[in-house]
């Protein structure tokens, strides 16, 4: 597992042996799981569990801001 980016209490995380389509495990109180290319191409929320909604929002904003670049740390680490 690979901390990408730390946030207002959040931890952006790619797990090394996960799988496809490209997403991330942010963690705070909870975890919310975010595909980074949803269907019409932005961020697109998963699943979540135990995470409060302010950071649920957070948690999405956090991975629209920094798509581009949370994508190509998926690829560095995926291949």
């Amino acid at each position: 597992m690979v901390t990408i980016h730390r946030a207002h209490g959040l931890r952006v995380i790619i797990f090394t042996d996960d799988h496809e389509p490209a997403h991330v495990h942010v963690f705070g109180d909870g975890h919310a799981k975010i595909n980074l290319i949803g269907p019409d191409g932005a961020p697109a929320l998963v699943s979540t569990e135990g995470m409060k909604r302010s950071d649920v929002r957070r948690a999405m904003q956090i991975v629209r801001d920094q798509q581009e670049q949370f994508l190509a740390r998926w690829r560095q680490i995926h291949g």
